[in-house]
């Protein structure tokens, strides 16, 4: 039965490794969490003379180098200084070169967020009319190549590993101790620590390309290593390996002093040795379980903070809280996951006469509910975080990526639920006659291999006997000796340890055919592989994840997108700008639309034109309309204009005095007879 089943579970988890490997590559360049709100000039816009600089204006901080902001002539010539500085907040700016020509210039950036990820993009504007251009704004992003597949694979390598160090060292002092003498648990702990460690250096060596040109030859450029090294990221990485040596002492006490039997001791005379008092060895037991305790969880939180202080949790609301709470979401998700993982490994690798016991598995069955409860909790707060409404679910990548991971925290609590149910069956039958059983079958073992060494070693002693007397006992008296006998002893000694361990294999072989013929055993162990299959794809979801951008900063960019999309459609080719507004005075036939025109919609002498329309669009002809500009942020205005009436439906203004750049805010009255009349307002940007 289990031959028959061990390699549909075998592609089983092969195919759940494919999955994880799948959302891996899919990760792609959508890892950008901070995102352009507003630029100056805007996407596609058409200005009249250069200007002295380009401003642009993220969601969060950013991080900049020289080469962050670059503006690019129709040739691919850089116009730029290479001396972007922060204006304000979150708007960053590049001064350009003066006496620009006419032409479509591209402006490119690259910058790092303050969550660590880059964030890559470019946009043309144009001077005096739109031209060709020989930039490629394609391919901009640097994360989307080999460093950054390779940079994709070291975090989730070292999640993994994290899980695996930190649960399965939990698993041992929380749940089984006799497991830290077990040898397949210490390589498993030990590969998590390797994995995380390995996986730290290679990202610090990967950062700078990763968040600089994307080349593979610059992963080993000492430069560019000195620059991360200055950054919060590079910080995270250096404090992660500093913590890890520090894990590694605690891994050496775990495996080492704490596993090691019980000392015996030697009386003065040496006649004699007796085991030290039991209460005093369970004292000291209890004394370095508390300090590995205290130890562990202090490292292990040490270690998750390096994730929390220098990602998604560091930037954005409530940070002071977001980072503490982070800490604790991985924490439980290393006791949740990693101590599976152990619990598989001691299923399957345990040795014969070390399985893990109904109480063990239990005791990590309670482990497993508390960290699901601190799951439910922690991300409960965390998804309100991240994505601030409940349409950001459906409507962002991040979203459906955290229901795909809900929908597998729930499957794989279902398949855990399984697993108790065979915990407490495999409880219910630990009788003790099966113990008994086994303890007949070992005494009867050792009982055949004993009497197969007496027999061997009467032999010998018949050989020896034979030698003293000058006879060798298969030598025929008045024959000649070929030569001196060979010594049997060592043969015997070697005959003898061979049996030994012969007998000591038929034994572990029994213990192990008795242990998995337990069909509650078996059960639970192909419950907790399904668990560690499913278990795999959700850290591979959780990864690309934390590498994708937050829906709450997904919808903001998308609606100052749409903004500006909305203002791009109100400003003509020539820089005109329309504005239609819809009015109600509220009398009989007072309603209608109010269209706004201003030309070229700059600093300075402007051309405005009001048109007012029936609901059906027919000219209509109103006592009167009067508009007003005020710009807010500055405290100027109201700047009132009263336009001459031109014709039916029609007034004009010429010479409309702007005179700063900003988002102004248009005001139009519109009286539809005496007492009838109402006033309408639109911001727009003008200059």
């Amino acid at each position: 039965m289990t031959q028959t089943i061990a390699p549909r579970v075998r592609t089983l988890v092969l195919l759940l490794l494919a999955a994880a490997c799948a959302l891996l590559a899919g990760a792609g360049p959508a890892s950008a969490h901070a995102a352009v709100t507003g630029s100056d000039p805007g996407q596609g816009a058409v200005v009249d003379k250069a200007p002295a600089r380009i401003t642009l204006t993220f969601s969060e901080q950013v991080a900049l180098s020289d080469d962050s902001l670059r503006v690019l002539d129709p040739e691919g010539k850089r116009v730029d200084t290479a001396e972007p500085a922060t204006v304000s907040g979150t708007t960053y700016a590049v001064p350009l070169h003066s006496g620009l020509p006419d032409g479509t210039y591209t402006v490119a950036y690259q910058v790092v967020s303050a969550d660590s990820h880059p964030v890559a993009g470019a946009y043309t504007f144009s001077i005096g009319a739109p031209s060709k251009t020989s930039v490629s704004v394609s391919g901009q992003s640097t994360d989307d190549g080999v460093v950054g597949w390779l940079y994709g694979f070291g975090r989730y390598v070292s999640y993994a590993g994290f899980i695996v160090m930190a649960g399965g060292a939990a698993f041992v002092l929380a749940c089984w101790r006799r497991g830290s003498g077990v040898r397949p648990v210490q390589r498993f702990v030990v590969s998590g620590w390797v994995a995380l460690t390995a996986s730290t250096l290679a990202l610090l060596l990967l950062r700078g390309s990763f968040t600089g040109s994307g080349k593979v030859s610059d992963i080993f450029d000492l430069s560019l290593l000195g620059q991360v090294l200055q950054t919060k990221s590079g910080a995270a990485l250096v404090s992660r390996l500093l913590l890890l040596a520090a894990a590694a002492l605690f891994i050496a006490v775990l495996f080492g002093a704490y596993a090691r039997p019980s000392p015996t001791t030697t009386l003065t005379d040496g006649a004699s040795r007796r085991q030290p008092d039991p209460s005093e060895d369970a004292e000291e037991k209890r004394d370095l379980t508390f300090g590995l305790s205290i130890g562990g969880v202090v490292v292990a939180a040490g270690l998750a903070a390096s994730w929390a202080m220098s990602e998604h949790a560091s930037v954005g609301l409530q940070a002071g809280i977001a980072m503490p709470v982070d800490v604790l979401h991985l924490l439980a998700v290393a006791a949740w996951l990693g101590g599976l993982g152990a619990l598989l490994v001691a299923l399957y690798r345990a040795p014969a006469d070390t399985p893990v016991d109904a109480p063990a598995v239990r005791r990590f069955s309670q482990v497993a509910f508390g960290s699901v409860l601190a799951l439910i909790a922690t991300g409960t707060y965390q998804s309100w975080r991240q994505l601030g409404s409940w349409s950001a679910f459906t409507d962002t990548r991040y979203g459906r990526l955290l229901l795909a991971k809900i929908a597998l925290v729930i499957v794989l609590v279902g398949v855990a639920w399984i697993s108790r149910r065979w915990t407490g069956r495999l409880a219910e039958t630990v009788p003790v006659e099966a113990s008994a059983v086994r303890e007949k079958e070992r005494v009867g073992a050792r009982s055949d291999g004993a009497g197969e060494a007496a027999a061997v070693g009467d032999r010998d002693a018949r050989a020896e006997s034979g030698g003293e007397s000058g006879l060798d006992t298969d030598e025929q008296p008045g024959t000649e000796s070929a030569g001196p006998a060979e010594p049997a002893e060592p043969a015997g000694s070697e005959r003898a340890a061979q049996l030994a361990r012969q007998q000591a294999a038929r034994d572990a072989a029994q213990q192990k055919r008795l242990r998995d013929a337990d069909p509650n055993r078996f059960g639970l162990r192909r419950s907790v592989l399904a668990e560690a299959g499913i278990a795999v794809v959700l850290l591979a979801v959780t990864t690309v994840l934390t590498q994708t951008e937050p829906g709450r900063t997904e919808q903001e960019a998308k609606a100052a997108t749409a903004a500006s999309a909305s203002s791009s459609a109100d400003t003509g080719a020539s820089g005109a700008l329309t504005l239609n507004m819809p009015f109600d005075t509220g009398g009989e036939d007072g309603k209608g639309i109010v269209t706004i025109d201003v030309d070229p919609a700059r600093v300075g002498g402007n051309e405005m034109h009001v048109y007012v329309e029936r609901p059906n669009g027919r000219a209509f002809d109103i006592p009167e309309v009067k508009v007003e500009f005020t710009l807010k942020a500055k405290d100027i205005g109201p700047l009132p204009v009263v336009p001459d009436h031109i014709a039916t439906g029609h007034w004009s203004a010429n010479g409309v005095q702007i005179p700063m750049a900003g988002d102004w805010q248009v005001d139009v009255t519109v009286r539809t007879s005496d007492i009838d009349e109402v006033t309408v307002s639109k911001n727009a940007q003008i200059g």
